[in-house]
């Protein structure tokens, strides 16, 4: 059955640190590039990060470069996403998904995993 598991979310305080976890099963991992969105109530959904199959090329939206890093483990079928110096404006459901960076075209989806940055 294929699945992508988010977890690592959670309550943070401003200028803490979080890193979610993508356990990815059910198909082929290492042909696929995989991608972090988030969705904050209210606002439509937005790319965050991705990452290319060797993890060889990343992407960054403006708003999180510098402070997000992402990575994965294809022996572990897993993407990891460092988030430092969270601010209150990062609060929203973060979603791993599966699919094509060059456009954030996605096949893929878990079902997400909260942060909430607030003090």
């Amino acid at each position: 059955q294929l699945q992508l598991v988010e977890s690592g979310g959670g309550l943070v305080q401003p200028g803490g640190s979080l890193r979610l976890s993508c356990a990815a099963s059910g198909f082929t991992f290492e042909d696929y590039h995989i991608a972090w969105f988030r969705q904050a109530p209210g606002k439509e959904r937005e790319g965050v990060s991705c990452i290319r199959n060797t993890g060889g090329s990343t992407h960054y939206a403006d708003s999180v470069k510098g402070r997000f890093t992402i990575s994965r483990d294809n022996a572990k079928n897993t993407v990891y996403l460092q988030m430092n110096s969270l601010k209150p404006e990062d609060t929203a459901v973060y979603f791993c998904a599966a699919g094509y960076c060059s456009g954030y075209l996605m096949i893929y989806w878990g079902k997400g995993t909260p942060v909430t940055v607030s003090s």
